[in-house]
């Protein structure tokens, strides 16, 4: 049956499967859809056994758009708010991203909010003068925080802690 579609040459693309019962290798392994990549990945079976499978997880595309968006929030410049002044501004936006890509795969989503970890570092050396020249410390701070107030920051409730 015609139905007047057409193939795009170069956005079709034939891709293998590859996991643990498909060894072989080919061209083409993975393809980017809605903002995740499909590629074989390492899981753990219901036994506790790993395995590689064919699975979907945040792609690089969408990992870097998040990292600008949260860059231009400039966090780390924000020192005339509280923690949770600053939470209540994030945390509306970081459930909606939790929501979508933490789906499957999702300690994929862990390089992506440690970029928000490091400028709450940040904000934090500039808020507290006993901070300023002491990252480590500044971490270690936040850190207790975030075991004292788990809920405070969205990435936080979900293991992602600095």
């Amino acid at each position: 049956m015609e139905c007047g579609l057409e193939l795009h040459p170069q956005k079709t693309k034939i891709v293998y499967c590859k996991d643990s019962n498909r060894k072989g290798s080919y061209q083409n392994e993975s393809f980017d859809f809605l903002g995740y990549t499909f590629r074989p990945r390492k899981a753990k079976g219901r036994l506790g056994r790993y395995f590689v499978a064919f699975i979907p997880a945040i792609s690089n595309k969408a990992t870097k758009e998040i990292s600008r968006v949260m860059r231009s929030w400039r966090v780390h410049r924000k020192n005339e708010k509280s923690l949770e002044e600053l939470s209540l501004f994030c945390n509306p936006v970081l459930r909606g991203w939790i929501n979508y890509y933490g789906q499957y795969y999702k300690s994929a989503l862990y390089r992506v909010f440690n970029i928000l970890n490091r400028s709450l570092v940040r904000w934090a050396k500039r808020k507290y003068k006993r901070l300023r020249f002491h990252q480590r410390r500044a971490a270690q701070w936040l850190r207790g925080i975030a075991k004292r107030q788990p809920a405070l920051f969205a990435h936080w409730q979900i293991g992602i802690r600095p």
